[in-house]
């Protein structure tokens, strides 16, 4: 039956090339994302194939892939591409936490390994419930602005904002969370921000360095609360803004981390 599963993947992104190498299945893998810095080991064994908007399409053919793997309808050109060359091409479109889990069950069943990829997928549902748990003992809950990006300044999409609040946090965009394109969750007029007094402001500016002083200078954010007591924070895209294993797991518990400090010393 082994022989029928796929033998050469692709992945246009960084979360299914990580959760091929915990499942132990990364020699499936002929081609990667030039983003990928999870597992740090696929960066020197694997050939860099695409971005995130564009890919290589003749060097991902000259790799005779039988499945490719990618995320969100933002790379519907690569995909029509490759689909019109022959190729089988899976595009997930995975925007809570929900789907991520769901996600990486499909992805594990691909490749034969249905019952690790359940384990797994238990173990990281047990420590979201238990990070909930301790949330749960919060005395306060702190409001949370998470920047995915600083000019125009764009909030967190849905599974990070799930994740704020299974960190012990409250999303304060939390109607733009259900967006699902970037552009539906820019912020016009940062006043709105400074309205909404976010006791914790996160940022990830999507593989650009975050600068806290930068956010700490903007005109006006002074008496921002968060401002005010230094609670501004940086969480690394690939930490968060990856919607597989790593968003599960140290996305979540530096969410965690960051909001535990701030009830402790606050609340």
């Amino acid at each position: 039956m082994h022989d029928l599963l796929p033998q050469r993947i692709v992945c246009l992104t960084e979360e299914a090339t990580e959760w091929l190498y915990l499942l132990g299945q990364e020699a499936r893998i002929v081609g990667i994302s030039g983003y990928t810095v999870r597992p740090r080991r696929a960066r020197e064994e694997k050939p860099k194939v695409s971005a995130f908007l564009s890919a290589k399409i003749d060097k991902i053919l000259a790799l005779k892939p039988d499945c490719v793997f990618g995320f969100s309808d933002l790379q519907a050109d690569i995909a029509a591409l490759l689909i019109k060359a022959g190729v089988q091409v899976t595009i997930f479109n995975q925007r809570s936490v929900d789907e991520i889990f769901s996600m990486l069950y499909q992805v594990a069943a691909m490749v034969g390994e249905t019952e690790q990829g359940l384990q797994r997928l238990a173990a990281m549902r047990a420590e979201l419930d238990a990070i909930a748990h301790k949330a749960a003992g919060f005395k306060r809950r702190p409001k949370v602005f998470f920047e995915e990006w600083d000019e125009p300044h764009i909030s967190g999409i849905r599974w990070v904002s799930e994740l704020m609040g299974i960190a012990g946090g409250d999303d304060v965009f939390p109607e733009l969370a259900v967006q699902a394109m970037g552009r539906d969750r820019i912020i016009a007029d940062s006043q709105t921000i400074i309205d909404r007094a976010p006791d914790i402001i996160i940022g990830s500016w999507c593989g650009k360095k975050f600068r806290p002083e930068k956010v700490a200078a903007r005109p006006g954010w002074q008496d921002v609360p968060a401002v005010r007591n230094g609670q501004v924070f940086e969480i690394k895209s690939a930490d968060i803004l990856q919607p597989g294993p790593a968003a599960l797991t140290d996305g979540v518990a530096q969410l965690h981390r960051i909001i535990s400090h701030w009830e402790a010393q606050y609340a």
